[in-house]
Formats: C-alpha cells, sequence, structure tokens
C-alpha cells in the first residue's frame, strides 16, 4: 500500500466529499436499508448547497485521505454551533470518519481518526464526542479500541426506519 496522505479540505474539494460520502455511505448501510430511503438520504445529505454549507461552516474541519491522487476516504469534525448536538465549547464532535471499502482494514480509519485527536488537542478540547450506529458494529468496535465509552443513544432516521445511534465519548487528559 501507498502511504496515506491527509489534506485538509476547502470548498474546491466539494465534488471529491460528495463523492466519497455517497459511495461509502452506500457501502456501509445499502444492506440494511430500503433503496428509496437511502436515494432520498443520499440526495439530500450530500446535495451541493448542503456540502458546500458544511464546507464553508467556520466550526467544521474536513480532512482527506488520499492514496497517491486518489481520494480514499474523508474526516468531517465539528465544534462549536456546528455541532450536530451537545454544542459545548470544550468538545469536538467525530461528524464522519468515512473510508472506502477497497481500504478497509489498511488503516485510513486510524489515520483519519489520529488527525481527529490531533485537532482536539490542538484546538484545547476536553473531550471527543460522536453518534455510531448500534448496529454497525466494525465502528463501534473501532471507536471502543481507541478509548471512547458509551454514553448515551439517539434515534438516526433514515427515511422511514428509526434506527438507534450510540453516543460515544473520549476525555482527552
Amino acid at each position: 500500500m501507498t502511504a496515506i496522505m491527509i489534506t485538509k479540505a476547502s470548498a474546491d474539494d466539494l465534488e471529491i466529499i460528495q463523492d466519497v460520502g455517497k459511495q461509502t455511505f452506500s457501502e456501509t448501510f445499502a444492506e440494511s436499508n430500503s433503496e428509496e430511503a437511502m436515494k432520498k438520504y443520499l440526495e439530500e445529505s450530500f446535495s451541493t448547497e448542503k456540502v458546500r454549507s458544511e464546507l464553508n461552516h467556520p466550526d467544521s474541519y474536513f480532512f482527506i485521505a488520499w492514496e497517491e491522487d486518489i481520494p480514499v476516504g474523508y474526516l468531517k469534525l465539528n465544534t462549536g454551533s456546528a455541532q450536530t448536538e451537545m454544542q459545548d465549547e470544550v468538545s469536538i464532535e467525530i461528524e464522519r470518519i468515512y473510508v472506502k471499502k477497497s481500504h478497509h482494514g489498511q488503516k485510513v480509519g486510524q489515520i483519519l481518526y489520529d488527525k481527529a485527536l490531533e485537532t482536539a488537542l490542538n484546538l484545547n478540547k476536553s473531550y471527543l464526542w460522536l453518534g455510531v450506529w448500534e448496529q454497525n458494529l466494525r465502528a463501534v468496535n473501532f471507536y471502543k479500541k481507541n478509548g471512547f465509552e458509551e454514553f448515551g443513544s439517539h434515534t438516526f432516521r433514515l427515511g422511514d426506519d428509526e434506527q438507534t445511534d450510540l453516543m460515544m465519548k473520549k476525555v482527552l487528559n
């Protein structure tokens, strides 16, 4: 495997974020959800307007993982008002660590997580938090391995299906 490089994303990377987001979300969740629900979610969540707004939000940070000139994943972090819930000034939310299925098991997720941790420490945050689908055991185990603990849950709606996301956090010392 070629070394994975991480770059900070800008508004110019909008299509990359859309493409990687749609591909990885589909690869991970299409089997567990209806085609109609997936189509609607992907159209709404990765629309040009929504992704542009997220990329331009001053409290959001995007990083792209590259293998040579191919984007293989990305990280989205939120602080302050960009956080999807809690909006605690001393926390940083990992909203997405998305890695293409072709690169699972190649430490890309770990490299992106390490970037999240580095960013949290550089911003003097007290803890990292996230929501992860309870049935995505690969992701749940990944976060547990990295020191996250469950502290609650919330409902994630995909189409007409209400799913449970585990809320997890890692306190930084």
